[in-house]
């Protein structure tokens, strides 16, 4: 099993970020390779479009408002992998009015070597920080 993990500071107090990153169906209000975003089970189950048409349905597996974090795992996507399980969560920044965000998952490769794998997620992770950065700073 895989895993790997990226992390931002942000000049942002953490409420606020997670205001904008905490609604397990707000991918699109700032992750721009995520334009469409639907729930259904009750709001446990999304179900993603990518900007190349791309389908990744996902489940909520934790949520915890007062930590500030969610994990999910996938249930169907394009990606070379299985077993796929990640948690978001904003934490207090080392200033009053900053936050950090860590982004971590684990997974198995599934036809690909683990090495290709972690970078393949690492990249997701660091630029879906990096959308976040900018939609919150401009």
């Amino acid at each position: 099993m895989a895993t790997t993990t990226a992390t931002i500071e942000l000049p942002v107090p953490a409420d606020r970020v997670w205001q904008l990153i905490g609604g397990f169906d707000s991918l699109p209000d700032w992750l721009p390779y995520i334009p469409t975003s639907d729930l259904s089970e009750g709001g446990r189950v999304r179900t993603l479009v990518n900007e190349d048409g791309g389908v990744i349905v996902e489940r909520l597996e934790a949520f915890d408002n007062a930590a500030r974090s969610y994990s999910y795992s996938i249930l169907q996507a394009p990606f070379p992998v299985t077993g796929y399980f990640s948690t978001i969560a904003v934490h207090a920044g080392e200033g009053p009015d900053s936050a950090r965000v860590e982004w971590s998952g684990t997974f198995t490769p599934d036809g690909i070597g683990e090495d290709e794998a972690t970078v393949l997620f690492h990249g997701i992770y660091a630029d879906g920080l990096t959308a976040l950065k900018q939609s919150l700073t401009g």
